[in-house]
């Protein structure tokens, strides 16, 4: 698998957010929790993801927010995104968020290999001390993140409405760098 970083939305090649939108669209559609508050619940299109992929990669900050897109055989495998808050209290720690794997590549270490490159990109080239997320209960996420290292810090119990009377928990996860 090759990863690559992407710190400025001018160094984004243009088939990349509309590989990415079309990533994501598979993801939602086949379950996937990684659902933005711009978006519809799924099913969704890549047309409807594209909007917000482009406001993603235009937010892209070498200092507070990067890009990191795994390829297999120059086929997009997954992708994620690193922030860094610039306050103060918290710029020490930086948030994962739109970890996504497509479904043809599931099961072969594609999220895994992501996950650690994310850490070590974020501790020697951010200089970020702490990483955290939070995972949609119910779809096996916690022990994924756990077995690389990522620790429970707490659930907002509920949160989560999927669909009615189907609500799940917010986890939230941290992981020292």
């Amino acid at each position: 698998m090759h990863a690559q970083q992407f710190t400025r939305a001018d160094s984004v090649p243009a088939d990349v957010p509309r590989e990415l939108a079309s990533c994501w669209a598979d993801v939602l559609n086949a379950g996937g929790a990684v659902v933005a508050p711009s978006l519809p619940m799924p099913p969704v299109t890549a047309a409807q993801v594209a909007p917000t992929v482009a406001e993603l990669v235009a937010g892209l900050d070498p200092e507070r927010c990067r890009l990191l897109v795994a390829r297999r055989a120059g086929e997009l495998a997954g992708w994620l995104v690193v922030r860094r808050d610039p306050h103060p209290l918290v710029a020490h720690c930086g948030v994962v968020n739109h970890v996504q794997t497509h479904p043809r590549f599931r099961g072969r270490g594609v999220g895994a290999a992501l996950m650690t490159r994310v850490a070590e990109l974020a501790r020697t080239d951010m200089g970020l001390e702490r990483l955290q997320l939070s995972a949609r209960s119910g779809c096996g996420l916690e022990g994924f993140y756990r077995r690389l290292g990522w620790v429970e810090v707490g659930r907002w119990p509920g949160a989560l409405r999927v669909a009615p009377g189907d609500d799940r928990d917010d986890v939230l996860m941290s992981l020292v760098l």
